[in-house]
């Protein structure tokens, strides 16, 4: 251990930047727009209200078009 410390006080300390790898297309990193959320399927009873309200605003869009 102490000549890890003794390398480290001569030679410093080394941070190397994170690794690149391309996003992938299929992963959703927020939850709002994963599908159980949106329909509300989770249980999360205030996704299941902003789901009902995603809904009347989609059928209300649909009218419109007619």
């Amino acid at each position: 251990m102490a000549d890890e410390f003794d390398q480290i006080l001569e030679g410093g300390i080394v941070f190397k930047s994170a690794p690149k790898g391309g996003p992938k297309e299929d992963k959703v990193k927020t939850k709002a727009k994963k599908k159980k959320y949106i329909t509300g399927a989770h249980g999360s009873g205030s996704a299941r209200q902003k789901a009902k309200y995603r809904q009347q605003r989609a059928n209300r869009k649909s009218q419109r078009k007619k």
